[in-house]
């Protein structure tokens, strides 16, 4: 085990390190974690699954799902993947059937227990086994495992404001006017927005494209190309988070990530460069959430503010009408049904920019005004100790952020 030092109190190892093979990638005698090497296994059982599936999807999340499940069959049974295709119809029925049972018995939601029986079943018939006869779970309409609380958007508004940190501001205002799935937003690099946010453009254009799963695995669901748009009220507050980031770390690049992980384990120069992960996000939300007051905070999750996006494409526009149902579906990232996508004009980038710009993010009854460009003038800042936070709160400034031990940032602006 690595020792302990001032730089890792914990014996992690260096976080440069290749990252070693997980349990199941080892157990199943996996190559790789990512690359070619991912798609190659000493089983042959499981490389006819490696093989089935690189034809059928290529997606890297879809192996690492079917290969646990998998992997929790061999534990369950104490016998190799090998092993497993060798039993005979009856007997994989029951060891199928059993384990989707046991799950649901355990707790496990009923769509996830679907899942793994429908996987193994996907395996053995891989392996010669088909016509494989199971019971699966029954699935009630509407039926959700997980309880989701859904911000509304004063909540929201609270979310932003209440957060200690400028980047946790910016992704939770980021994350909420464009829709888009946590780690569609976690791949997106400074480069992708570049041009639009330094040239002012009110409304930035926010693309998902499928190179993106390059960087973050489940960036781009499904593969399906689209765009988006940021609203200027959270352009305000990445635009503010990424001055503060370049005044700390440097200028930016376009290869970037637009959203950085402040972990102190990598050198300082290096934390500007690094992505922040999904599971950070998490707690960013939840945390917020729970600073703004809201009750059911830990039921608020960042698909959440993705439910909220949607709930604003149906809503009453600003001017009284409602977005097509075609332009509410390209905006959350969905194929349109039938022989409607085919037909739909996803190039006329000004006609969505145009209709983005019609969505209400505002507080009922209040109109938001919002800076235009980079080079706007920006009310100053200042840096002061923890005994003089009260006293400058009084006198009418407002917390910003805090950034060390006993440092706050206040501002005579409004930070909402």
């Amino acid at each position: 085990m690595p020792e302990k030092d001032e730089k890792n109190p914990f014996g992690q190892g260096d976080p440069h390190d290749p990252k070693p093979l997980r349990e199941f990638e080892s157990d199943l005698k996996t190559k790789a974690r990512r690359g070619l090497g991912a798609w190659k296994s000493d089983y042959e059982s499981v490389q006819n699954l490696l093989d089935h599936l690189q034809r059928y999807t290529g997606s890297l999340g879809t192996r690492e799902e079917y290969l646990r499940t998998v992997h929790k069959l061999c534990k369950k049974t104490d016998r190799s993947p090998d092993d497993l295709i060798k039993l005979n119809t009856e007997e994989i029925e029951d060891l199928i059937q059993k384990l989707g049972d046991d799950s649901a018995g355990r707790g496990c939601g009923k769509r996830t227990v679907n899942s793994r029986m429908r996987v193994l079943k996907t395996f053995f018939e891989v392996n010669g086994q088909e016509n494989l006869e199971l019971e699966t779970h029954h699935v009630p309409s509407r039926y959700s495992k997980r309880s989701q609380y859904i911000p509304r958007k004063e909540e929201i508004h609270r979310m932003a404001r209440f957060t200690e940190s400028l980047r946790d501001r910016a992704i939770i205002l980021f994350l909420w006017t464009t829709g888009l799935r946590v780690s569609t937003a976690m791949g997106l690099n400074y480069g992708d927005i570049q041009e639009e946010f330094e040239g002012g453009e009110e409304f930035v254009k926010v693309p998902v494209y499928p190179e993106m799963k390059k960087r973050v695995l489940d960036a781009c669901k499904g593969k399906i190309p689209y765009y988006t748009f940021a609203h200027p009220h959270a352009v305000r507050h990445l635009r503010i988070y990424l001055r503060r980031r370049e005044a700390k770390y440097g200028p930016m690049k376009q290869d970037y990530p637009l959203f950085h992980s402040d972990w102190h384990h990598w050198e300082r120069e290096e934390r500007t460069k690094k992505r922040l992960n999904r599971r950070s996000v998490q707690r960013t939300v939840k945390e917020s959430a729970k600073l703004a007051g809201i009750e059911e905070w830990e039921s608020v999750t960042p698909h959440c503010l993705r439910k909220a996006f949607k709930s604003i494409l149906r809503a009453p526009t600003k001017d009284g009408g409602r977005l097509d149902e075609g332009t509410q579906e390209f905006f959350m990232g969905h194929i349109l049904p039938g022989t409607q996508d085919e037909y739909y004009d996803k190039d006329n980038v000004e006609f969505h920019r145009e209709e983005y710009s019609k969505l209400d993010f505002s507080l009922d009854g209040e109109n938001l005004e919002f800076g235009s460009g980079r080079g706007e003038e920006e009310p100053s800042d200042i840096l002061v100790e923890e005994d003089e936070l009260s006293d400058y709160l009084e006198q009418g400034w407002k917390f910003l952020e805090k950034i060390g031990d006993g440092k706050y940032i206040v501002t005579k602006r409004d930070p909402s």
